[in-house]
């Protein structure tokens, strides 16, 4: 890791006094020189007058002038000028308008010190990916060309949480939204247990139907069903003293999920038309993007099975939050995906390792390693750079009245035609109560291009409070 940063001037801008006296506490102990305002209008005031501070920290949710319009003004009085904002809400859309409006980072309240200094090494310090060297312990292999990345505070508190955990034989419940490599962290369970020399098997339980699914997980006998001509072995069969992740654990549905409770609890099954009872020895891993909560509270999630499963859990950040990791995975990505595709590795510019690292990544890793994807193919820089530049720009609408964006009048149509997406998209969602499988179903597309466009517009599900009886217990 990087040693600390120079001290500078930072201007510490929030509503609440015992914030402010908590931020300057933490910055001055790396003797910054810390001044505060309690207001957008008293922030621009200071930020008239010399010297500059070398970082602004905004809080986002203000009275009277909010953060995204004091970042607007401070961005017109100083271009230059660095802006990170704080937030105790993980808005997307707003992060992503703040990112557009041109902030350096941000912070999701409430953040440690650590979390605050790597963002002020990214403000201070700029990344050259000269300067990027992967040692030896921040990347691990942990099978099908896929790697663990502990580059930050949080993955290598994962990769301790996995030292721990896969030492003992219980169940792991993965949280994380989509693509933030739930599958890695299940890999390298697998790969730190004593079960490593055995089978894993992945079983994505969005992917297919009820009754595919339940036969895809604990097999059939001759007759089961139209065209069972002869038995079949499900996957927790195959999978005998290995290792299954069932991914999307929040999309089987609570029949199957009864039915898996049972599995959890005895090791025993019995095939679909079968009268035999088959027992096997399986640890099993459950991985899920949804509101557990949330999904409990609706009865689309068993509490009885989440209890089962949450033996252990493991809450993997979204990207936006270790962007530490970023160059690492760029140069990862690059000498991986050129050697796959036999193409000369590529460089990457300052240009666009800073838009990579401004970028708030809705997809995360999987979308980052597809933009690499695109690099080495398209072998153009430029057209990945704009396509970074229309996916901020668009996902927050563009008034008609405002002035025209460089891309003129096919930018506005692009955004208008986003925002209307968007708003029928989430109106769906409401209707069917977030059903995705009925969303896509009404929408007359796929289930993976629904997923896909949430992720792009940011569509996010309403916070519904639960029961305090359904409240997580601390690990």
């Amino acid at each position: 890791m990087r040693g600390r940063v120079r001290p500078a001037d930072i201007l510490v801008v929030d509503d609440e006094p015992s914030m402010l006296g908590y931020m300057r506490t933490l910055l001055e102990v790396d003797a910054h020189r810390v001044e505060t305002a309690g207001s957008g209008s008293e922030a621009l005031q200071r930020v008239r007058r010399d010297p500059v501070p070398n970082v602004v920290l905004l809080d986002l949710l203000m009275p009277g002038l909010d953060g995204l319009r004091t970042l607007e003004q401070l961005r017109a009085l100083n271009p230059e000028l660095k802006v990170v904002m704080l937030s105790c809400v993980s808005d997307t859309r707003k992060v992503v308008e703040a990112m557009r409006l041109g902030a350096k980072d941000y912070l999701t309240k409430p953040f440690n010190k650590a979390e605050l200094d790597a963002v002020l090494r990214h403000c201070l310090q700029p990344v050259s990916l000269d300067d990027v060297t992967v040692e030896r312990t921040d990347i691990e292999e942990v099978g099908d060309d896929l790697c663990f990345v502990a580059a930050t505070e949080q993955m290598r508190a994962i990769r301790g949480q996995v030292n721990q955990v896969a030492r003992v034989d219980v169940p792991v419940l993965i949280l994380g939204e989509s693509g933030t490599g739930k599958e890695v962290v299940s890999r390298l369970i697998h790969k730190s247990s004593a079960r490593a020399h055995r089978m894993f098997m992945k079983v994505n339980c969005a992917a297919m139907p009820a009754d595919l699914l339940e036969s895809e997980l604990f097999g059939y006998e001759p007759g089961a069903f139209t065209g069972a001509v002869r038995s079949k072995p499900g996957k927790f069969e195959l999978c005998n003293k290995g290792t299954i992740l069932l991914d999307e654990i929040g999309e089987m549905p609570p029949s199957l999920q009864a039915k898996l409770l049972h599995v959890l609890q005895d090791q025993t099954f019995s095939r679909l038309g079968g009268r035999t009872t088959i027992e096997v020895d399986v640890r099993i891993l459950a991985a899920t993007n949804i509101d557990v909560q949330a999904a409990i509270a609706e009865k689309r999630l068993r509490e009885d099975l989440y209890y089962r499963l949450n033996a252990f859990t493991i809450t993997v950040p979204p990207l936006r939050e270790r962007k530490r990791e970023i160059p690492i995975m760029l140069k990862t990505f690059m000498s991986r995906i050129s050697e796959r595709y036999a193409r000369d590795p590529l460089p990457f510019s300052q240009d666009f390792l800073d838009a990579c690292v401004s970028y708030p990544w809705p997809g995360n890793v999987r979308e980052l390693e597809n933009v690499v994807k695109r690099y080495v193919v398209l072998g153009d820089e430029s057209a990945i750079l704009n396509e970074l530049r229309l996916k901020v720009s668009s996902a927050t609408p563009v008034p008609v009245a405002s002035a025209a964006p460089a891309g003129g009048l096919k930018d506005i149509v692009r955004g208008l035609k986003d925002q209307a997406e968007a708003e029928a998209i989430a109106r769906v969602l409401e209707q069917t109560n977030w059903s995705r499988k009925r969303t896509a179903e009404l929408l007359n597309i796929s289930y993976k291009a629904l997923l896909y466009k949430i992720r792009q517009y940011g569509i996010e599900r309403p916070a519904k409070r639960p029961p305090a009886r359904f409240m997580n217990n601390p690990v």
